[in-house]
């Protein structure tokens, strides 16, 4: 039975995995000087060895026959889990078993002792995809597993596992694979398979990968499906880069600010019913290989094309400014965005193509011209201004200048709350629904909710600013366990307490819009909370 490249030539040690060797050496170390840890997190994008060095690393443990870290391969141990008959070793697809009744079968098996092997490991595939509960449940587990237990988690999101499974996992993270490595490795393969694979061809192969030598070697079985002399031209025709002309069409349509022809072409792809999603995904990328052409000199190992597409591409770099290829990745991007909520694609896209080919409708010109006076006031303004740098300059007195050039310096400053002007500059939250909350405080004890009355409410840290409208309840407040009572309905509400201070709105000096307590009380009622402060008489 024929069997896929990527499966028949799965790396069965670590001396043949690729290019992750801060990875396989630690592991082998480990393994050698018998201080491997319990549970273990491999992280990277796929297709590049986290399932395979897992599988190598729970056969190396459990390894009758030892070589420098390396499994023998030839042990009971070692062909019983490459023929995946090995009871000990548990591979789990998190993607299918994702449910808390899934892991509470795990927490009952790692109980029993192991059937062959020295350790039980549990390789756990795509972890992130466990619910919150199921998590939850492997996490006591995780923490301190019976002494013949060892897990493996692996996943190509690492910001979706909580940080307490990963603080209780070593951590490895696997590289993309490199380019040069993915051909080495194909050339070999072509070698022991029997089939010519030329090295352009390779080299194709490994840039469309991106890093994955699982994908590589995909298509290398496509293309060995196409043709046994595999050729550049091959790999076009097998992976679908053949025939794209229509892509390096709309660009020339973009660069020459010809919306009519773009809109034709995409006329008749969408008669073929293309995917307008991946269409404008393709122009993404291919407006990035621009970007790059116009930057770097040399960019064969970073543009992913064939050689007459280069040229078609250094073409439409010559006749497009830098700044409108980033504004053309910038609308694809947001048309990519929009295309999950928008009722026609086909719309969307061609609003998209207006915008690449009208660069000036993506976004208006920003001017940094500073504008001169040209009022006689203005002129009069900068002229009196020149005057006083002049007299300060030669230490004359602001109080002798002439009596329109004359500043009060003896009006002395009003000092306001140290607290409250913190506040205010740190512009912090104000409490929108405070009214609602001093109901529910009247409710409780109608006479502290009286006092609450026209009070209005900021929060700053564990802070809660409470503005009353008269001294009166601030000497009850200090005298009395109102703030129990008021800590009562937060915590109903916000889950948490505060340290309540009062100001008295007394304090403040009516009209003075500098006062600290009068810019948030104007602050409530541009939230659109109506604020009636009383003076004591």
């Amino acid at each position: 039975m024929y069997q896929a490249l990527y499966r028949k030539w799965r790396p069965m040690s670590f001396d043949d995995v690729v290019s992750q060797p801060h990875i396989t050496q630690t592991l082998k170390n480990q393994i050698k000087t018998g201080k491997t840890a319990h549970a273990y997190l491999f992280t990277g994008s796929r297709g590049t060895g986290k399932t395979t060095c897992a599988r190598i690393f729970a056969k190396a443990v459990n390894c009758e026959s030892l070589h420098d870290g390396e499994p023998c391969l030839d042990c009971k141990i070692c062909k019983a889990a490459d023929n995946g008959t090995l009871a000990d070793i548990i591979e789990i697809d998190a993607a299918s078993n994702s449910r808390v009744d899934d892991i509470r079968e795990l927490r009952e098996g790692v109980v029993y002792t192991p059937e062959m092997c020295k350790y039980k490991v549990y390789i756990i595939d795509e972890v992130h995809m466990l619910s919150p509960g199921a998590f939850n449940a492997l996490l006591k587990t995780m923490e301190e597993p019976p002494p013949h237990v060892k897990f493996i988690l692996a996943t190509t999101e690492i910001h979706k596992v909580p940080a307490t499974i990963v603080s209780r996992c070593q951590h490895f993270d696997f590289h993309r694979i490199r380019t040069e490595d993915i051909v080495s490795r194909l050339t070999f393969i072509a070698q022991q398979e029997g089939f010519k694979l030329e090295k352009a061809a390779a080299e194709m192969i490994a840039r469309l990968s991106d890093g994955g030598m699982r994908d590589a070697l995909s298509l290398l079985d496509q293309c060995v499906a196409f043709d046994d002399n595999i050729t550049l031209d091959v790999v076009s025709s097998a992976s679908g880069i053949a025939g794209r002309d229509y892509l390096f069409d709309i660009l020339d349509n973009i660069a020459d600010k010809d919306a009519g022809a773009a809109f034709k072409t995409v006329d008749r792809l969408y008669s073929m019913s293309k995917d307008l999603k991946v269409l404008a995904n393709e122009l993404l990328v291919q407006m990035r290989n621009v970007m790059l052409v116009k930057t770097v000199d040399d960019v064969s190992d970073i543009v992913i094309c064939l050689p007459d597409e280069l040229e078609r591409l250094k073409a439409v770099a010559q006749r497009m400014s830098m700044q409108d290829v980033l504004g053309g990745i910038t609308v694809l991007q947001q048309c990519s965005e929009r295309f999950a909520r928008c009722s026609s694609k086909r719309i969307e896209l061609e609003m998209t193509l207006v915008k690449l080919c009208n660069p000036s409708a993506i976004a208006a010109p920003v001017t940094t011209e500073i504008q001169q006076p040209d009022t006689q006031e203005t002129a009069a303004l900068l002229k009196r201004i020149a005057s006083l740098e002049e007299k300060i300059a030669k230490g004359v007195p602001l109080q002798s200048a002439s009596q329109g050039d004359q500043i009060n310096t003896a009006a002395p400053k009003k000092e306001y709350d140290p607290e409250l002007q913190k506040l205010n500059a740190d512009n912090d939250g104000h409490i929108k629904n405070w009214n609602d909350i001093v109901d529910k405080i009247r409710a409780k004890v109608p006479a502290v909710g009286v006092f609450l009355r026209d009070s209005v409410a900021f929060v700053k840290g564990n802070n809660l600013f409470l503005i009353v409208q008269s001294d009166i309840y601030l000497k009850k407040f200090k005298a009395s366990q109102d703030a129990s009572i008021i800590n009562e309905v937060l915590s109903q509400t916000y889950g948490k307490t505060f340290n309540i201070k009062v100001k008295s709105a007394n304090k403040a000096t009516p009209g003075d819009e500098a006062d600290p307590t009068n810019q948030l009380i104007a602050k409530a009622r541009e939230n659109g909370i109506e604020v009636e402060i009383k003076k004591d008489n």
